[in-house]
C-alpha cells in the first residue's frame, strides 16, 4: 500500500494532525510526518515533494495557518495529490488559511478540506488510495455503516427519550 505524507508548517499545527494520524492508522494506512515550512525551510519542503513518488507515497497531507502556502509549495513541486488543511490562527479564525489554501493557480490543484478538518483530511486521502485497493475501500465502507449505525443509535436514543 502507498503511504501518505503529512506535512506541517509548525509543530503547532500538530493537535490537528494528530487526529489525521489516528485516523489513518484505524484504517492501517502507512504514513510519514514532518514538520517543513513552505517559508522557513523551503529547501526540505520541495526536496520532501519531489521525492515523494519515488518514496513510496501516494498522497501528501499539508496543513498550514496563516498564509498557508506549504499545500501550494508541495503541489507545485510533485504530480501526486495534495491535501490541504487550512489550520486556525488567532487573528482571523483560519479564514486566511482557507483562502490561502484554496486559490491555487490553474495547473496546480490542491484539494482543501474544512479549517481544523483533520479527519476529512485522512479520509479523503484514503479514498484516493482506494481507487486501487480494494481492501481499503471496503474498511471505508465498514467505516461509513458503523457511522451510520452510531448516528441511528443516537437518534433511536432520543426518540426513546423525548416519547418515554
Amino acid at each position: 500500500m502507498k503511504k501518505v505524507g503529512i506535512v506541517m508548517g509548525s509543530d503547532s499545527d500538530l493537535p490537528i494532525l494528530r487526529k489525521t494520524m489516528d485516523t489513518l492508522a484505524s484504517l492501517e494506512i502507512p504514513y510519514e510526518c514532518h514538520v517543513y515550512s513552505a517559508h522557513r525551510t523551503p529547501e526540505e519542503a520541495r526536496q520532501f515533494a519531489l521525492s515523494a513518488r519515488d518514496n513510496g507515497f501516494g498522497v501528501l497531507i499539508a496543513a498550514a495557518g496563516m498564509a498557508a502556502h506549504l499545500a501550494g509549495a508541495i503541489a507545485a513541486n510533485t504530480t501526486l495529490p495534495v491535501i490541504g488543511i487550512p489550520c486556525k490562527s488567532a487573528c482571523l479564525d483560519g479564514m486566511d488559511a482557507l483562502l490561502s489554501t484554496v486559490m491555487m493557480p490553474s495547473g496546480i490543484p490542491v484539494a482543501t478540506v474544512a479549517i481544523n478538518g483533520g479527519v476529512n483530511a485522512a479520509l479523503l486521502a484514503a479514498q484516493i488510495l482506494a481507487v486501487e485497493d480494494t481492501d481499503l475501500a471496503r474498511k471505508l465502507a465498514d467505516k461509513r455503516a458503523a457511522d451510520t449505525r452510531k448516528v441511528l443509535e443516537k437518534d433511536a436514543a432520543l426518540q426513546a427519550e423525548l416519547n418515554g
